[in-house]
């Protein structure tokens, strides 16, 4: 007789149905897993095997066949320690097949028959809740289940509790969902003295979710200002919470099991890679592009990250997804981000000062900032030159206007939007000007007389590509939202110009 216990395997964000099928046949004691199984899922049987003894358990003197099906799919992971073990109980008499056959589990065993937690159990949970299945996974990883929805959840903390639970000698609570808890306050912009057009350009970009590049010398505040941005977005609205924390959890980094509530910030160091960046690696995991989806991804030191990682990025911040391609693998996760980076003008930092600039200005800023192409360059809405801080405002009191005020005329504008989107292209989810294309984009950004008028002459001047006027299209947009404006007026269009700089070295 074959016993089955499905589990998962994963492909970005996405399930693949496994059917574990364990057989328990006449013959030489042998333990044999199959079905083109990694180095994790084959140390499986030796974790199985002391799992049992530790329960008190032995394998019977026969040869055991255990086949991942379908088996020419590679299978990666220790998710599949607790399925197999649950097919072998099966087959041995100790479990109904038919109960363990009803269930998705995943988790992987300790050797005193305790269950670690693992990667993908939120995907895995509503991916049985579409199978009209129940689900298994590691007490610790209970909460995160819960929020799948209306499916039976069993999260023990050991497989002996599970083996209790369905002999009816135990009762396992069905787990409450959690989210993560209350995070430590975020920096205020009060704390910013000066840089007022910085500031402005800041609740723009936080309005409409534009990509924001701050251009400026050392100790201007750029990497200040650009952690004050989580403080000026809303919360994630319950779809995005859902599908930001399934990418945290394929990751393994949804701590405790909870959702996530706020939106990430990300801030890798200007040595990743690109697989660091836009995922990949030996089993294709999530990079940082796909960790910040519907979040902020904060480059500092732009210019001193690899090119081929910048240029990497250029496939997401247009399509809002990331694929990747290997001979063994073609995944693909969301990655609708805000970009936001920070740079120095050049290498030493003071290329507008001649008391301060090293003697090879005005060359070394051309050579420094063509380190970041083009095309990159042209996908970057806002561009913003954040001057040295004068020290008499350094003497200032705090401004009074804070992270709050400016919080809430941002949650206004996104407010309106959403409205706008909804009933224009319902249930296409879009949420913000910076996702508006095409006709969609002429239709709600499209400006009055004067304001195309402007737009026409400075596109020509400024040698503006299609992209980049669209860019500015969708800027002026939520500059006329932040104002209450139903129309795009010609004074939204120069402001939004103004943000579209031509840096130097590239006119």
């Amino acid at each position: 007789m074959t016993t089955h216990a499905p589990t998962v395997a994963f492909s970005g964000i996405d399930c693949l149905d496994i059917d574990v099928q364990v057989q328990v046949a006449n013959g030489l004691p042998a333990f044999t897993l199959v079905g083109l199984p990694d180095k994790a899922v084959a140390e499986s049987r030796e974790r199985v095997r002391a799992a049992f003894n530790a329960l008190g358990l032995a394998l019977p003197p026969k040869r055991i066949t255990v086949n991942l099906a379908p088996a020419d799919l590679l299978k990666e992971g220790s998710h599949f320690d607790l399925p197999i073990a649950l097919g072998l109980l099966g087959a041995m008499g100790v479990l109904p097949p038919d109960e363990v056959a009803g269930f998705v589990s995943l988790g992987e065993l300790g050797l005193d028959g305790s269950l670690a937690p693992v990667s993908g159990v939120l995907p895995a949970a509503i991916t049985a809740l579409g199978a009209g299945k129940g689900l298994i996974c590691p007490g610790s990883q209970g909460p995160e289940a819960a929020w799948a929805g209306d499916v039976e959840i069993l999260a023990p903390a050991s497989l002996l509790a599970l083996i209790n639970h369905f002999k009816g000698t135990q009762v396992l609570s069905r787990p409450v969902p959690r989210l993560e808890d209350e995070a430590a306050p975020l920096p205020d912009l009060k704390d910013v003295k000066g840089q007022e057009t910085a500031k402005r350009a800041l609740e723009v970009a936080a309005a409409g979710g534009h990509n924001l590049l701050m251009i400026g010398p050392p100790g201007s505040g750029k990497s200040m200002l650009a952690a004050r941005l989580p403080g000026l977005l809303p919360p994630l609205s319950a779809a995005e919470a859902l599908e930001v924390s399934q990418i945290h959890s394929v990751a393994g980094q949804l701590a405790g099991g909870r959702l996530l509530r706020r939106r990430p910030f990300r801030d890798p160091h200007h040595s990743a890679s690109v697989p660091a960046l836009v995922g990949g690696g030996q089993r294709a995991r999530p990079g940082e592009v796909s960790l910040a989806h519907a979040g902020v991804l904060f480059l500092d030191e732009l210019p001193e990250f690899q090119r081929a990682a910048l240029e990497a990025l250029r496939q997401p911040l247009e399509s809002g997804r990331a694929t990747v391609a290997r001979a063994n693998a073609h995944v693909a996760y969301p990655a609708r981000i805000q970009l936001v980076a920070a740079m120095n003008p050049c290498r030493c930092g003071h290329l507008g000062d001649a008391s301060l600039a090293c003697t090879k200005a005005p060359r070394c800023g051309a050579e420094y900032q063509s380190k970041i192409s083009g095309p990159l360059f042209d996908r970057i809405d806002l561009h913003v030159e954040v001057p040295a801080v004068n020290p008499a405002d350094l003497s200032l009191p705090p401004p009074a206007e804070g992270s709050a005020e400016v919080a809430a005329r941002v949650a206004a504008a996104r407010a309106v939007q959403a409205e706008r989107f909804e009933a224009l292209v319902p249930g296409k989810g879009l949420s913000t000007n910076a996702q508006a294309d095409g006709a969609v984009l002429e239709q709600i950004a499209g400006p009055d007389a004067s304001g195309r008028a402007l737009l026409t002459e400075a596109a020509e001047r400024m040698r503006l590509s299609a992209r980049g006027y669209h860019r500015v299209l969708r800027v002026a947009r939520t500059l006329a939202d932040l104002d209450g404006s139903e129309t795009v007026r010609r004074l939204h269009i120069a402001e939004a110009l103004s943000y579209r700089r031509v840096m130097p070295g590239r006119a």
